[in-house]
């Protein structure tokens, strides 16, 4: 069943013009949690040609991702100013949720290179980034970062998409 399934998502996929099929992995790409990686692993294992599948798996999930890094930072910015305003008062502060203290432990443990090239194995890179920057990380090393783990997991994701092709080929 499974199987079939592949091969009928393969015969759609292949009657596609090159341009068709980018054009159905970017928005893949942008989508949290198929991001780069699985956006490129479906691109290739279904035939798609790597060269193809990948760049536009990856620029979906960078193009959705910095989007969401920058209107984090452009709030906590807004928060911050805020603040100033009032004099340095902030109102009462709620404590923090148990994924702010998760990712904050992860950013202390592992830094912000860690916590991104890792990040895919616990939380789509569309809530990771933000969450890095309302931490207070650089956004230069976020974004920098987030980039390089993007494009490397896209790549590793689609040459294990085209392993799994050789292999029920």
């Amino acid at each position: 069943m499974f199987q079939d399934l592949l091969v009928q998502l393969h015969d759609l996929v292949s009657g596609l013009a090159p341009w068709q099929q980018v054009l159905a992995l970017v928005p893949a790409g942008a989508a949290p949690f198929i991001e780069s990686y699985l956006g490129s692993f479906l691109g290739t294992a279904l035939g798609i040609h790597p060269a193809l599948a990948i760049p536009a798996a990856v620029l979906g999930n960078l193009v959705a991702t910095f989007v969401v890094i920058a209107l984090a930072g452009r709030t906590r910015d807004a928060i911050a100013q805020g603040r100033r305003m009032r004099g340095g008062r902030s109102a009462e502060e709620p404590s923090p949720s148990r994924f702010r203290t998760k990712v904050a432990a992860a950013l202390e443990k592992y830094g912000v290179p860690g916590v991104c090239l890792l990040g895919p194995f616990v939380v789509a890179s569309q809530i990771s980034g933000p969450a890095l920057i309302a931490l207070g990380a650089a956004r230069g090393r976020v974004y920098l970062w987030m980039g390089i783990s993007i494009v490397l997991w896209g790549i590793v994701f689609g040459a294990f998409g085209g392993l799994f092709l050789a292999a029920i080929g």
